[in-house]
């Protein structure tokens, strides 16, 4: 139930000439703040989308900067729908062996239909849900504003809101920390004994509002049903979770009052509010944690603390990893708008380093929605104001989900994906062995196309959208690629019995088709596209088998590291070589499936680019197969732009691997310029994907090592004709600083972190460190 705190009633009847924030009259011209990565505008948020992101990974808040009434909604991440679950259905072998039959003699609506009954049961999942907003209601700020702002300071991960109002400078500074995992938020003045505020919390869910202690604010409640339509229809999977929130009140001065459900203050010096809040999910198999014992404890544990003491320890956490790189794309004349209106002038004038803070922007996300203990970022990150996110903010992992990861290495944010580690392991242990035994009569792991806080492993949504056997592939590949980027074996070892798991699977489910003795995938499909209308399963689409065959060598390879299984990898490189190979269509374009639909099907511009994904972020396609290379080129000239926010933002890395600069730059350019809220986060509906899609696709512009070469600047736009990028991480443990001007390598820094000498290549030369001016390589040890 919507809960509105009594207190709010008798504040705006102490002010009956002003009945809400529209009746604000805004005056003056806030300056620019000094930080340069920041966001910042002179005017509240509107909306969802104005309002500015804060994370510590497990915990989100989303600031209004509203000047009467502050709204700062709060997410805690494992506060989903339902409860464990356990989708896998029993299917009999026949039933598989005649969805084959059907595909094979090309009875494709038939055989979908058929593979409905390969669905999970229940066949949708579960949803990510808001906890609810604090609120702030100040009766003094009412009136005459001047100099208005707000803003996100990327490098402090402190939002900050300054105004006058009444001859008064009020300051309000909110952040969330990684270190004593509260929400902080700390009101000031100019003057003493001018902060007066009500606080009070609002929420959508099931729960109870009231105060523990004159100065302890606490919401309890249970998280929604898992049911259909969005929470509205039949009834799935009950609620099993508890939550508390819990705000702590420290007044400076003034009268502090406890009302039923609200805290009053009235003429404080300051005032600190401290949030925690947790749920009763302890794993995806149990719900029995006590959320009152968790946040108890954590706000004791800053007892004592000052304000200063937390923000300080935030700040040192957050710039740990934060600045462990730097870009810098050349100056802006706009540099001094407010972010909105830079946003709006960046189609006709250029602005570079709003590109540069776009880039950080998504490494911000990456840091505040993922950290080693949360939860893996979901669609929507961590931030939601809803009962159920766009899509249930699921995890959906026909690419969504592995696109907020591809920043994290080349980015130097490797800690990120502890989370998504954890998730996979759990997948893989529990419920994806399940599906592969109950539905395919299979050993090893599968995972379809969404996985959610509970783990499920089967296909949902209607064999349509969801019968896609091979979200656990790809996710092996993305493990691989951690320990392609870190060298470390011990992490190997710990990954390779995944891998190995699903190799078994596709061992012992791929099949032969009859035209040419393939082996592939079946049934399966091209992630979400139709070749024919309403038709979408079939076999041995091309994405499948660039991810198999990056699965089965990258087993190979992990097999030789660790000194095991010399037997399987014999096995595997039949399999590698038997599977159906990347084609060439009629109009000389890359196959999206093992027939060529492509100049047929439904949406020539469709918003998956799933057979791109041999280019990128794989590694199945490079120029040392120059057909098939022209191919991909062919293929990604026919989608053009295309589909949502993130499927520009992932034809940002394709060009980019294509080694087309100025068409990698368009991509970030319409970006900017179409799919950017006036908050920075991508559209539509909060799916985030694109923002962290779009950072890993400007890291690929700058540097890449996927063919065992480092290539320095591969794509870089006429756009960024100067600049210099610091911190970027390559395959085989480098890190690597670099500065041009005029379109010209200048300056470039090699760390090796593993003692190793790379292949280095600009402009199709190989470079040599011992005789090129412009390169310093750095050979470090382990302990360096």
């Amino acid at each position: 139930m919507n809960l509105r705190p009594a207190f709010l009633s008798l504040l705006l009847a102490l002010q009956p000439s002003h009945a809400g924030e529209k009746d604000i009259r805004f005056t003056g011209t806030a300056s620019a703040p000094a930080e340069p990565l920041s966001l910042w505008y002179r005017r509240p948020a509107g909306g969802f989308t104005d309002a500015l992101a804060l994370g510590n990974g497990r915990l989100g808040a989303m600031v209004y900067g509203k000047v009467q009434e502050e709204r700062i909604v709060l997410n805690e991440d494992t506060l989903w729908s339902g409860g464990p679950y356990n989708p896998a259905t029993d299917v009999p072998p026949e039933t598989l062996a005649e969805i084959r039959r059907l595909l094979f003699e090309g009875k494709n609506r038939e055989a979908q239909n058929l593979s409905n009954k390969l669905q999970g049961t229940p066949n949708s999942q579960s949803a990510y849900q808001t906890l609810g907003e604090l609120t702030l209601t100040f009766p003094e700020t009412l009136g005459e504003v001047s100099d208005y702002r707000r803003t996100l300071d990327l490098d402090s991960a402190v939002s900050t809101v300054t105004c006058t109002a009444g001859g008064v400078r009020y300051t309000r500074e909110i952040f969330v920390s990684p270190v004593d995992q509260v929400v902080v938020i700390r009101l000031t003045a100019d003057q003493s004994g001018k902060i007066s505020v009500g606080i009070g919390f609002t929420t959508p869910q099931t729960a109870t509002i009231s105060t523990v202690a004159p100065d302890v604010l606490l919401v309890t409640g249970n998280n929604g049903d898992m049911a259909t339509d969005h929470g509205k229809g039949r009834l799935l999977v009950k609620s099993a979770l508890t939550f508390q929130g819990r705000t702590k009140v420290l007044a400076e001065g003034g009268k502090t009052t406890a009302l039923s459900d609200s805290i009053s203050i009235a003429g404080a010096d300051a005032v600190t509010l401290l949030f925690a809040a947790n749920t009763s999910y302890k794993n995806y198999r149990d719900t029995s944690g006590d959320p009152t014992a968790i946040a108890t404890a954590t706000l004791a544990a800053v007892r004592g603390k000052t304000y200063a003491d937390l923000r300080r320890a935030h700040i040192a956490e957050h710039q740990r990893l934060f600045r462990r790189v730097s870009l810098d794309l050349g100056a802006s004349a706009n540099a001094a708008l407010p972010t909105d209106e830079r946003l709006r002038a960046y189609a006709q004038q250029p602005d570079p380093a709003l590109a540069a803070l776009y880039f950080q922007f998504g490494r911000y996300l990456l840091m505040s929605s993922s950290r080693p203990g949360s939860q893996p970022a979901n669609l929507q990150g961590i931030w939601n104001d809803k009962l159920s996110a766009a899509w249930d903010g699921k995890y959906t992992v026909n690419i969504n989900t592995e696109m907020n990861y591809w920043p994290a290495q080349t980015t130097n944010l490797a800690e990120t994906e502890e989370p998504l580690f954890k998730m996979i392991a759990e997948i893989a242990a529990g419920n994806g062995t399940e599906v592969a035994r109950r539905t395919y009569h299979a050993e090893g792991w599968v995972l379809h196309h969404n996985t959610d806080l509970w783990r499920p492993a089967a296909p949902i949504d209607s064999a349509f959208w969801g019968q896609w056997p091979t979200g656990g592939a790809w996710f092996c590949n993305h493990l691989y690629q951690h320990y392609l980027f870190s060298g470390d074996k011990a992490y190997l070892a710990r990954l390779y019995p995944i891998m190995k798991g699903s190799a078994r699977f596709f061992e012992q489910t791929l099949v032969k088709e009859p035209a040419h003795g393939w082996l592939v995938t079946a049934p399966s499909n091209s992630p979400e596209h139709e070749y024919e209308k309403g038709i979408s399963v079939t076999y041995g689409p091309a994405m499948d088998m660039q991810i198999l065959r990056e699965l089965f060598a990258s087993c190979i390879q992990a097999s030789q590291a660790l000194g095991s299984d010399a037997d399987l990898r014999k096995k595997w490189q039949e399999l590698h070589d038997q599977l159906a190979p990347n084609q060439i269509g009629a109009a000389g374009q890359l196959q999206e499936w093992i027939k060529d639909w492509d100049l047929t099907a439904q949406d020539i511009k469709h918003r998956h680019m799933s057979p791109f994904y041999g280019i990128f972020p794989g590694n199945d396609i490079t120029p040392a197969d120059p057909k098939i290379f022209a191919a991909t080129r062919k293929l990604a000239e026919m989608r053009e732009a295309g589909g949502m926010g993130w499927a520009n933002a992932w034809r940002i890395g394709i060009w980019a691997r294509l080694l087309d600069g100025e068409k990698a730059g368009e991509f970030v350019d319409l970006m900017i310029t179409k799919w950017t809220e006036k908050n920075f986060f991508d559209k539509p509906s909060v799916q985030l994907d694109g923002n962290y899609g779009s950072t890993a696709g400007i890291a690929e512009m700058l540097l890449q090592s996927h063919t065992g070469e480092i290539q320095l600047l591969p794509a870089l736009p006429s756009r960024w004709s100067s600049g210099k990028v610091s911190g970027l991480l390559a395959r085989g443990g480098y890190q690597i600083s670099l500065e041009w001007n005029h379109g010209e390598l200048t300056k470039c820094q090699i760390d090796s972190r593993a003692g190793m000498t790379p292949a280095i290549r600009y402009q199709g030369k190989l470079l040599n460190p011992a005789t090129d001016s412009r390169v310093t390589l750095k050979l470090l040890t382990a302990k360096q």
